[in-house]
């Protein structure tokens, strides 16, 4: 039988400091509060980075950007959905145009630079693989392939003897090798690691490891040429299941994009979940993840607002149809020259700054930099650097016929006149759909559906609820911002 606890008797000591009444276990101590962690000379590397609001100066290509990559050796490559390729020299100032190559008869499918910034190869769905020669900007050999390549990379290190480059068949999760100097035939054939396309493939020239992801989520580590092509032995795991590399499955996605950090000890990567992970190279540990998803972003401004509520509905459009598109698979990542910072674009900006980026459905690339666009030179910063299209031609015709633009207006009310002045060259297009429509008679007997007093009034919709109307154009246009115009205070 169980033995009962004895009553203390009144005759017996009372010690207070006794623990036996006190039931369960002791609190432990309180935690010592961490110390705050801070990157040591984090404003050095943050005046280094683009801080401007807006991007200096945009070129063009014919057709829609699909690459933009930057070597060691300064030099930047554009590529466009055409199949051509432009090649930009770095300078102080910005960059230069240096060559054009008409490169493939297809759309490009990727592009890739060696670890050295001397070598740049392409593959298009035109069955070719074209290398360059990026210092000398000059085109020194040509592959005919047996299949639709989907993405390259270059797999070799500084110290190797062949100049390999790895291409996976669009259509399966087969990798070729090939040497870039070569021909055509390949020095190694991969054709088990993955069972689905891949999405992602790059080079990690510091610990000398390919990671691969196919579209099913499964990432892969393996070495190149010198080690054989087998899984490296640099890395603090056997087992996959030792470590968070099946992320990517579990959430039923895959990257678009995979960046290495300088060191080679990070790699990051951005998802079609929206979501960019973080993970530890030599232990595959995930340390970090950021939502970026839409409906993420909306509580977010929700809660506090981050973009007027117009400019953020219109870039909510804008980005529901970028996932929709081809062109979701575009969306790529990069570390700085630092490794501290992670750059990629979202739909409220560029986080942190980045150089070089491109926009959807746009024959353009634009430069980010510390200086704002110049007040004086609006005309310079989108330079045209492309022969016009037909259509540009006609309207640049038809606009030369009559004018079309007037630096100032009159709108005669009820109530009395109202004297415009028009930005007829920060805002172009809004400028002449107005005067065009003015001269049309388009407003006449329009109402002020809306009036703010001491701020702003308008007018100009037919249906007079500020949700109707048309350009004259037929249907919409893009918004023009311009940093000396703004709608935050009265007169501005």
């Amino acid at each position: 039988m169980a033995e009962k606890r004895k009553h203390d008797s009144e005759d017996e000591p009372v010690d207070d400091n006794s623990d036996d009444d006190v039931i369960g276990p002791l609190p432990s101590e309180a935690a010592k509060p961490k110390k705050a962690r801070f990157l040591p000379f984090e404003r050095v590397y943050l005046d280094n980075l683009p801080c401007a609001e807006a991007y200096e100066k945009s070129y063009m290509h014919r057709d829609i950007v699909t690459h933009v990559i930057v070597t060691k050796t300064e030099f930047v490559i554009t590529a466009s959905c055409d199949g051509h390729l432009k090649f930009w020299k770095k300078t102080e100032d910005g960059i230069e145009f240096v060559k054009h190559f008409r490169t493939h008869l297809g759309n490009v499918q990727d592009v890739a630079t060696n670890s050295t910034g001397l070598f740049l190869c392409s593959v298009s769905n035109d069955k070719s693989l074209k290398v360059f020669d990026v210092v000398n900007f000059d085109l020194i050999n040509m592959m005919k392939l047996p299949y639709v390549p989907g993405r390259c990379e270059w797999v070799y290190g500084p110290g190797d003897a062949i100049a390999a480059v790895a291409v996976s068949d669009a259509d399966t999760g087969k990798i070729y090798v090939y040497d870039g100097k070569g021909d055509e035939k390949p020095l190694h054939a991969i054709e088990s690691l993955h069972k689905a396309p891949l999405s992602a493939l790059r080079y990690n020239a510091k610990m000398e490891t390919v990671v691969s992801v196919d579209k099913k989520g499964i990432l892969e580590y393996w070495t190149g040429q010198r080690a054989d092509f087998k899984f490296p032995k640099c890395v603090r795991f056997e087992s996959k299941l030792d470590t968070d590399l099946y992320e990517f499955v579990k959430a039923k996605s895959y990257p678009t994009g995979l960046c290495f950090s300088p060191d080679g000890l990070q790699f990051a990567t951005i998802s079609t979940d929206r979501k960019v992970r973080v993970f530890r190279f030599l232990t595959g540990k995930l340390t970090l993840v950021l939502d970026e998803t839409l409906q993420q972003l909306s509580e977010l401004q929700q809660m506090q607002q981050q973009l007027p509520d117009m400019e953020f509905g219109r870039r909510m459009a804008g980005d529901r149809d970028l996932e929709k598109s081809e062109a979701f698979h575009y969306c790529n990542l990069t570390y700085d020259d630092t490794g501290h910072f992670l750059v990629y674009a979202t739909l409220l900006g560029i986080k942190i700054v980045n150089l070089r980026t491109t926009a959807f459905r746009k024959n353009r690339f634009y430069l980010f930099s510390r200086r704002e666009p110049d007040e004086g030179k609006t005309e310079e910063r989108d330079v045209f650097n492309e022969r016009p299209s037909k259509e540009d031609i006609l309207s640049a015709t038809e606009s030369s016929a009559q004018q079309r633009l007037f630096p100032t207006a009159i709108i005669h009310t009820s109530m009395g006149d109202i004297h415009l002045q028009l930005f007829t060259k920060e805002c172009p297009r809004t400028a002449e759909n107005f005067c065009v429509h003015a001269k049309e008679g388009y407003y006449n007997g329009h109402i002020f559906h809306r009036v703010i007093k001491g701020f702003m009034v308008q007018t100009g919709d037919p249906t007079g609820t500020g949700t109707g109307g048309e350009s004259i154009w037929g249907g919409n246009f893009e918004d023009e911002f311009h940093p000396t115009l703004k709608h935050d205070s009265r007169t501005r």
